[in-house]
């Protein structure tokens, strides 16, 4: 009788996973769901709209876009940690999805075991800017006058633990500086504050920036990517201006919840690379000032390993508190 039951078993184990393949051959073959963890409008809004489009066209299957905000992008998250692992409830994240471990005393997931990651999609380099009262036109007069003044030069951000913030703190680790920290409760009202003169420093979106910078109203020092922005290719990158090892983009990525069929994983990333190198989707991400990002799930996978060591290092150095949620 135990014989019978342990091969009836084993016979629904192999069915079942007959069925999950040959669901994963056919995929998809019913509506998409895209979680996206921040309200609409922003660029991880707007990054993940262009894919969904460009996803019903390829597979005539529509695909819904579902704006979860909430909690710097957990609640959606969440959402898709918990949802069935078949493809059609996916993830676009953004840089909050490594940083957010370290900034939160809990989360409700684990972000390595419970995402499957598909593709990075694009990165968006933030641009070191000074108030142009500030006697520094590059990054090295910029270090050597805080030097001299330790502790009375102050930088804007868009919040505590934001990009901008930790871009800002890992600037002044790398070059041994003393600022004071103003965070705003966004990007546009810290780019208002540095173009009045109330701050001196920031780093900011190239987006929000650009338009400041072309008119004086701002300097800009340099770019937070390991390359030249195409938005603003004069402008050195911090490497070039002398601090080694130096990298704080935003990114953008989509995920699935784990255990998602290797099949699935795979078709998503293929068509994501396929999207990314059409040129009106190209010029929509350029105009959120973004760069495109190719990789693989296998890439991406080391990419959020390295970014939850190496921001759990800075934001442990800076003494930022964790938030209680």
């Amino acid at each position: 009788m135990r014989a019978n039951v342990c091969v009836l078993l084993l016979c629904a184990a192999v069915a079942g996973g007959t069925v999950r393949d040959v669901d994963a051959q056919i995929y998809p073959n019913r509506t998409v769901r895209i979680i996206v963890p921040v309200s609409a409008g922003g660029a991880t809004d707007v990054f993940a709209r262009a894919l969904g489009h460009g996803f019903t066209e390829s597979w005539g299957q529509q695909v819904i876009i579902d704006n979860r905000p909430g909690a710097g992008g957990m609640i959606g998250s969440e959402m898709v940690a918990k949802s069935a692992p078949d493809g059609y409830t996916l993830l676009m994240a953004y840089t909050s999805h490594v940083t957010n471990p370290s900034l939160w005393t809990r989360i409700p997931y684990d972000t390595l075991r419970d995402f499957a990651p598909v593709a990075m999609v694009a990165t968006v380099p933030s641009v070191l800017i000074v108030h142009p009262s500030l006697p520094a036109r590059s990054v090295r007069e910029l270090i050597n006058f805080a030097k001299r003044r330790p502790h009375e030069l102050d930088y804007a951000s868009s919040g505590v633990g934001t990009s901008a913030h930790l871009a800002a703190v890992l600037f002044a680790e790398r070059a041994g500086l003393f600022l004071t920290h103003v965070p705003y409760k966004g990007g546009a009202p810290a780019v208002f504050e540095l173009v009045g003169g109330q701050v001196s420093i920031m780093f900011g979106s190239l987006a929000t920036a650009h338009q400041h910078i072309r008119s004086g109203r701002v300097r800009a020092l340099a770019v937070t990517s390991t390359r030249r922005a195409g938005a603003a290719p004069l402008v050195p990158t911090m490497q070039e201006a002398g601090i080694a090892d130096y990298e704080a983009v935003g990114w953008f990525a989509m995920f699935a919840p784990t255990q998602t069929p290797g099949l699935v994983v795979n078709k998503l990333s293929s068509e994501i690379t396929a999207l990314l190198s059409r040129r009106e989707l190209r010029e929509r991400f350029q105009a959120q000032g973004a760069e495109i990002e190719y990789s693989t799930p296998g890439e991406l996978a080391d990419r959020v390993r390295r970014e939850l060591v190496k921001w759990a290092a800075v934001i442990k150095a800076a003494k930022i508190e964790p938030m209680k949620n």
